[in-house]
């Protein structure tokens, strides 16, 4: 985690909404998100298969294009904001040199065509970073020394290597261009606990030599845990709590999250936890309720969850929910 966030939003996401279509309607991947990260920071995006964090890692670096919304990245240097979702095919070619993405699979996201070498030779060759051969040689033996690659490693293929290898390869493609902005999308998740943990502090040392952006993207909170500055939690699409790391774990408000919380194994056979079984079913995408989206799972829903939908509204200092009964407690 990083040792200081400054003030000023590095990214500023405002009412992102990213829809389907389908042949019974629109699927609502993404609906009406908000909030922002600072320069430095790691975001943890957190919760359930489905619930559409991959999409907005993706669309937060426009690998997909958004419905309706911004992503408002700031430059430090010149003071310009630029809103992602709208600038031009040249102009964001420009900026796709900043923003990078980690892929969840380490192996179908590399061409098994390609050498070590090659792979991460790739974006230096696509973006004309290096015209001198022997600039690019060692940039490419760089960035296998940053991320923990031996250099005899150079000219093997990625069917040779385990998983923890694989993925060193797509962080190392993925830092080629010297980015700010880093998607990791489900990173670790492929991968045995021991790679894991290597991978996991990699990414950190990472971050603290080059103060890189992340949003880290899990279904595994006990790894957001370990990375991550703030966590947002997800459901159906709407960020539904968003806070500092401790005091999610310390004081969840949402209903969901506390669920979530209560799931999370133990490695004691002494220590029983009281989990949070859901109840109910979850509602469909395609056709969302004008209403809280956990109402029909909520043991703690009333009325009037069921007539409109909570804001994400600021409870306690940075620390949001969107709950109309948030406070209960």
């Amino acid at each position: 985690m990083s040792d200081k966030i400054k003030d000023t939003p590095y990214i500023r996401v405002e009412n992102l909404k990213k829809y389907f279509p389908t042949k019974r309607g629109l699927l609502h991947a993404v609906d009406d998100v908000s909030f922002s990260i600072q320069k430095g920071e790691t975001l943890g995006l957190v919760g359930e298969s489905g619930c559409g964090k991959s999409t907005l890692g993706r669309c937060l670096i426009r690998l997909l294009e958004s419905t309706a919304g911004s992503v408002v990245l700031h430059d430090e240097k010149t003071g310009i904001n630029t809103d992602v979702t709208k600038v031009s095919a040249s102009v964001m070619k420009e900026l796709r040199k900043k923003v990078q993405i980690v892929f969840q699979d380490p192996y179908s996201c590399l061409n098994p065509r390609l050498s070590v070498w090659e792979l991460i030779a790739e974006p230096l060759i696509v973006n004309s970073v290096f015209p001198d051969k022997e600039a690019m040689k060692k940039r490419v033996r760089e960035l296998m020394s940053i991320v923990g690659l031996a250099e005899r490693l150079e000219n093997s293929y990625p069917h040779e290597l385990d998983g923890g290898r694989r993925q060193r390869i797509g962080i190392a493609r993925s830092l080629a261009l010297s980015p700010e902005f880093i998607v990791l999308d489900e990173p670790v998740s492929a991968l045995d606990v021991c790679i894991q943990a290597q991978i996991l502090n990699l990414l950190n040392s990472l971050q603290k030599e080059f103060h890189y952006t992340y949003v880290f993207i899990s279904h595994n909170l006990s790894v957001v845990r370990h990375v991550s500055d703030r966590i947002a939690v997800m459901y159906l699409g709407k960020i539904v709590e968003l806070a500092d790391y401790k005091e999610i774990f310390a004081n969840p408000l949402h209903p969901y999250t506390q669920a979530l919380l209560s799931a999370i194994p133990v490695a004691k056979l002494d220590v029983q936890k009281d989990r949070i079984i859901l109840e109910g079913d979850v509602p469909s995408p395609i056709e969302p309720p004008e209403c809280c989206r956990f109402a029909g799972r909520c043991r703690y829903c009333k009325d009037v969850c069921k007539q409109d939908t909570p804001l994400l509204e600021e409870v306690k200092s940075g620390h949001f929910v969107a709950c109309k009964f948030a406070l209960r407690a």
